[in-house]
C-alpha cells in the first residue's frame, strides 16, 4: 500500500471551483458521503466572486477551503490543489471538476485499482452524463495529434455492460482524475502553459512516458453535468483549443505526426470557417488560426515541479 503500515492510503479529494457555488454545493453533497475514511476532501476556489466560499464552509464545515484571490485557470488551480495535497503527506490527491455526483463507493473503488499495481500512478471512472444516468460520457479515454487530441471511449453509448472490465488506457479525463504521489514527484504538476485544455492528456501522456500505467477502473462512477462554462463553438473557446492543440503537437509529436497535424490543422480552418459562415460565427474559426498560431511559437517552459520541503 502507499500508505504507511497497515492504514490505508489518504486520498485529498479536491474539486476545482470558479463561481460556482450552487453546482459545488450540490458535488459536496456526495463527496463528503464517501465510505472511504481516509479521504479529506478540498475544495480549491479559484477567485470566485459569487459568496461560493462562505457558503462552503458555512454547509460543509469539514471540507477545506484553499482560496486564491485571482482565477488561475484549471491547470494553476490544480497544482494549487496537488501542491496542499503533497505538502499535507498524501497518498494520492484525487482532482475533480465541481459539475459532479459520485457514487458512495468511488474514492474506495478507485483506490484499490490504484493499488493493485505499484506502477499504476493515474486512475479514472466510468463517468455517465448527470442528466442521463445509464449513458457514457467517458470510459477512459485514447490521444491523438488532431484537432480535437482527446477523444472519450463510450461517448454517448447506453451502458450496457461492454465496459465492464478495468483497462488500460491513453489518458485520464481530468473531470476525475486519481494521482499517485509518486507520479508528482517524478514528473511533476499540471502545465500552466495550456491555459485552457489537455492539461489533462499532457500529464497522463508525460507520466506514461515515465513508465507508469493509466487505468480505467469501471467500479469507479461519476455523473457528470459536462459543463458548458467556457462555451460552444466561440472564439474565447476556439482559440484555446487550437492553442493547447499545438503545444500538445510541438512537445510529443514526432517529425511525421507533426507535419499530419499542421495539414489536419489546416484543412480544419476552411472548412470551420465555411461552415459557421451561415451563422455569422466566421470569427470563431478565425479565432482557431491565431490560437494555431500562438500554440505553436509561445514560450514552453518545462512542467513545473513539486519540491518536499526541507
Amino acid at each position: 500500500m502507499s500508505g504507511s503500515g497497515s492504514a490505508p492510503p489518504r486520498v485529498a479529494a479536491i474539486a476545482l471551483n470558479y463561481n460556482g457555488r450552487d453546482v459545488t454545493l450540490q458535488a459536496l453533497a456526495s463527496l463528503t458521503a464517501q465510505d472511504y475514511a481516509a479521504c479529506d476532501v478540498v475544495v480549491v476556489d479559484n477567485g470566485s466572486t459569487d459568496g461560493s466560499e462562505d457558503a462552503i464552509r458555512a454547509a460543509y464545515p469539514s471540507v477545506t477551503v484553499v482560496r486564491t484571490e485571482k482565477n488561475l485557470g484549471p491547470s494553476g488551480g490544480g497544482n494549487l490543489g496537488f501542491r496542499w495535497a503533497l505538502d499535507h503527506s498524501y497518498d494520492y490527491a484525487l482532482i475533480l471538476n465541481n459539475d459532479i455526483e459520485v457514487a458512495p463507493d468511488f474514492v474506495r473503488q478507485l483506490v484499490a485499482v490504484a493499488e493493485s499495481d505499484p506502477r499504476i500512478g493515474i486512475v479514472g471512472p466510468k463517468a455517465y452524463y448527470f442528466w442521463q444516468r445509464d449513458t457514457i460520457w467517458s470510459a477512459g479515454g485514447r490521444l491523438r495529434f488532431a484537432e480535437a487530441v482527446t477523444s472519450e471511449r463510450g461517448m454517448g453509448l447506453v451502458d450496457r455492460g461492454q465496459f465492464d472490465v478495468d483497462d488500460d488506457v491513453e489518458y485520464v479525463n481530468g473531470c476525475a482524475m486519481l494521482v499517485k504521489r509518486a507520479v508528482f514527484e517524478q514528473i511533476g504538476l499540471w502545465d500552466p502553459s495550456y491555459q485552457l485544455c489537455f492539461e489533462d492528456a499532457d500529464f497522463s501522456l508525460r507520466a506514461r512516458r515515465a513508465g507508469w500505467r493509466i487505468r480505467y477502473a469501471h467500479l469507479a462512477k461519476l455523473w457528470h453535468m459536462v459543463s458548458t462554462s467556457t462555451g460552444g463553438y466561440v472564439p474565447a473557446k476556439t482559440f484555446h483549443s487550437a492553442r493547447s492543440t499545438a503545444l500538445f503537437v510541438r512537445r510529443f509529436a514526432t517529425p511525421g505526426q507533426r507535419l499530419a497535424a499542421r495539414l489536419m490543422m489546416a484543412l480544419a480552418v476552411p472548412v470551420a470557417f465555411l461552415r459557421e459562415l451561415p451563422k455569422g460565427n466566421q470569427a470563431a474559426a478565425l479565432a482557431k488560426i491565431r490560437g494555431y498560431r500562438e500554440g505553436f511559437s509561445a514560450p514552453m517552459p518545462d512542467p513545473p515541479r513539486w519540491e518536499r520541503a526541507s
